[in-house]
């Protein structure tokens, strides 16, 4: 495991096009079909990342309390399930299953979406507004597996709630998620 940030690019990019099976319900999924009327959450994670497997919770808490407020929410893994086979579509749909994801969660097994988003890390979360321009790259909230502070989801409720009123996502302050790299092929 070698720990990664998100990779820090320039925000307002448009949220790139996507078409990627759901594990749970073997329909194939576009950014269209998840997008949220206020705003859209895409997150790379997989299941065998300690920092994925520490927010996974938060993840499906924070996930049940938005979508229904017009947030949008998808999970991506775009790891190489042939040396990662926990990360493989069939492990994928147990876990979503097992922790009743409210959320989509894709296959990206070209890798292809992840490198689009330039994904760099699991988890690694994208946020778009209503017009699907990127307006945060950062942090689910500061807990780190070990570091004893609570998962809370504060940056990204800030950030969901800024989108709710309507409001701008100050790009200055935002800081990076950290976690295991993509296992790219």
């Amino acid at each position: 495991m070698a720990l990664t940030p998100t990779t820090s690019i320039p925000l307002g990019f448009n949220a790139p096009a996507f078409s990627l099976p759901d594990v749970v319900s073997e329909r194939t999924l576009s950014f269209q079909d998840i997008r949220g009327e206020k705003g859209t959450l895409v997150m790379f994670i997989c299941n065998h990342c300690p920092y994925v497997i520490h927010v996974r919770a938060e993840l499906v808490d924070l996930a049940n309390h938005y979508m229904k407020r017009g947030i949008g929410v998808v999970a991506i893994s775009a790891n190489d399930a042939t040396n990662y086979p926990e990360d493989g579509p069939a492990q994928m749909k147990k876990l979503a299953k097992t922790m009743d994801f409210p959320f989509a969660y894709l296959y990206d097994e070209d890798q292809s979406v992840a490198k689009a988003y330039d994904a760099a890390c699991t988890p690694d979360f994208a946020v778009f507004d209503k017009d699907d321009r990127c307006v945060y790259r950062g942090e689910l909230d500061a807990s780190r597996p070990g570091n004893r502070i609570p998962n809370d989801g504060k940056a990204m409720r800030q950030v969901f709630e800024l989108l709710l009123a309507g409001k701008e996502v100050p790009a200055e302050g935002q800081r990076p998620s950290m976690g295991c790299n993509i296992k790219w092929k």
